[in-house]
């Protein structure tokens, strides 16, 4: 947990990209840095503890608070996305003052064309989640690119939840030659292992109870994977989901770290994750965890 800021002081907010850009223009110097949180909003302490890290990093930290409809190729979810911008400039001021808020509209961003400009992620998007959700990972990198463009981050943070979309960022940043460093921060949990994230609030109590069951058997699959297949494992875990009412497995799947292709035979020289996807009650959840 962090503790409250009592300062009565409170964050500059920005609802439009203009006034944003001249603003870090007028604090800017030679040497600063500025680090970035990009966030949908619906904050909790994994959002936070990027927040802190950048803080703690660099001489500004700007954060996003930006739903984006390019990267939800479901419509239900998109409307049901929860959206507490209010809520989430209380606990952004009770951590520090010192952080930037950008909260623009869609127009502001997409300037009245909502549309994924395409990407070629050299095959990472055509795993997993890009298998799930097609489209997703256009409108991620759109969003990315355009926010990068619009702060000019020295450093941008991203949790490791959202592995694969980690390493498409920073596919995209060495495609396009953008001068940003991201960095990958550590899973923030619940106190039960359930991963944080913003669709928990969507979980009744005894669901999020029920979501400690993710985590188990992803360290069951890591103990297994020392000594049996990732095929051998895949099945156990698909097993086990199928016993595990009320969770619907939608794909577990163990790959290589750097390219995100399936691991078929194992290698002493590669580093594999499992990557894991299930819905309860129509609400889908997302986690992963190192195997070596």
């Amino acid at each position: 947990m962090f503790a409250l800021n009592l300062n009565k002081r409170t964050m500059p907010v920005f609802y439009g990209k203009v006034a944003l850009i001249d603003y870090l223009k007028s604090i800017k110097t030679p040497h600063s840095t500025i680090g970035f949180v990009p966030t949908m909003g619906a904050l909790h302490q994994g959002h936070l503890s990027l927040m802190q890290q950048s803080l703690a990093e660099n001489n500004t930290t700007v954060v996003s608070i930006f739903v984006n409809p390019t990267q939800f190729n479901n419509p239900e979810d998109l409307s049901k996305y929860p959206r507490t911008l209010e809520a989430d400039i209380t606990k952004m001021n009770g951590l520090s003052t010192d952080v930037i808020l950008y909260a623009p509209s869609v127009d502001d961003i997409y300037d009245g064309k909502v549309l994924s400009q395409e990407f070629n992620f050299d095959g990472l998007e055509n795993q997993m989640e890009g298998k799930f959700r097609p489209g997703h990972f256009d409108g991620v990198g759109t969003i990315v690119k355009r926010l990068f463009e619009i702060v000019s981050p020295t450093n941008a943070y991203f949790g490791e939840k959202d592995f694969q979309q980690l390493q498409i960022v920073k596919k995209m940043v060495l495609k396009n030659n953008l001068e940003v460093n991201v960095i990958g921060c550590a899973i923030y949990r619940e106190k039960n292992g359930l991963a944080m994230s913003s669709r928990n609030e969507r979980l009744t109590p005894e669901q999020r109870a029920d979501g400690a069951l993710i985590l188990e058997i992803l360290n069951v699959a890591k103990e297994k994977f020392k000594t049996n297949s990732a095929s051998a494992v895949t099945q156990w875990v698909e097993k086990s989901f199928r016993k595990s009412a009320p969770f619907e497995l939608e794909y577990f799947q163990i790959a290589d770290e750097t390219t995100l292709t399936p691991c078929l035979r194992k290698s002493s020289i590669k580093k594999y994750r499992a990557f894991i996807a299930v819905t309860i009650n129509n609400i889908r959840l997302i986690d992963t965890i190192s195997l070596n």
